[in-house]
């Protein structure tokens, strides 16, 4: 036993003395040179900034539609992508975005539809996938949905 251990401390001593070599002089500047430039890219991620971060529809008849539209500006210094949009249940429906890049300083827009399900203070999320730092943003819209004309309580 005594013969296992003095092995294996005699190897691991020759493991750590065997790399004496200065690991500095392996670095190749070139790599170096290009390694910051690609992070430096790498931090330019696009900014999404929307023009309101929440609608408010007010009071609306149940089962009433309404629509809203969120307009945002890529506010970064890369192209933004936008790649889904989905809202918090299937009573609203994001639509009519564009999947194409959008250079940094353009606009676009997108629609939310709520078909009034629900009663009184409703609020609905819809998240925006995107190629952003943060991956996505969540914008709201809300209704106070006031009971179908003809029910009492």
């Amino acid at each position: 036993m005594k013969k296992v251990i003095l092995g294996i401390a005699a190897l691991s001593l020759l493991t750590f003395t065997s790399c004496k070599e200065d690991a500095t002089k392996k670095i190749d500047e070139k790599n170096v040179e290009v390694a910051a430039e690609r992070d430096a890219n790498a931090s330019n991620f696009p900014v999404i900034t929307f023009d309101k971060m929440e609608h408010d529809f007010g009071e609306i008849e149940a089962k009433t539609e309404v629509e809203t539209e969120f307009n945002y500006t890529n506010t970064g210094n890369a192209p933004l992508v936008i790649t889904d949009i989905k809202s918090s249940c299937g009573c609203t429906v994001p639509k009519d975005w564009s999947r194409d890049p959008l250079a940094p300083g353009a606009t676009g827009k997108f629609s939310v539809k709520f078909n009034g399900s629900g009663s009184n203070k409703v609020t609905k999320t819809i998240t925006v996938t995107a190629n952003t730092e943060k991956g996505s943003e969540v914008v709201k819209i809300m209704a106070f949905v006031k009971p179908e004309s003809g029910l009492t309580n």
